[in-house]
């Protein structure tokens, strides 16, 4: 778990799974969006814009996602989100 020692200092225990979750997906692991959102907003800031994507900002670095349209993110956002963690890329 190296690499994500840094950021579970400020992490609650669920927020740490998520992260988890996101590293180590494997497939048929179901990561919910409002898991992944939770996250987002414990490592930076997170921005609802008026077209309904989300604007997340963490370290200096910012994307703008398309919330899925089920509860469960997709491989695409899994790995749009690998990128932008801190010491995943």
């Amino acid at each position: 778990m190296g690499r994500q020692e840094g950021l579970n200092d400020s992490l609650d225990s669920e927020q740490r799974k998520t992260l988890e979750q996101i590293v180590d997906h494997r497939s048929g692991a179901n990561i919910e969006w409002r898991q992944v959102r939770a996250l987002l907003e414990a490592l930076g800031t997170v921005t609802e814009e008026h077209n309904g994507k989300v604007r997340v900002t963490i370290g200096g670095v910012s994307e703008v996602f398309q919330p899925p349209r089920e509860k469960d993110v997709d491989e695409e956002l899994l790995s749009d989100l690998r990128r932008m963690l801190p010491g995943q890329s």
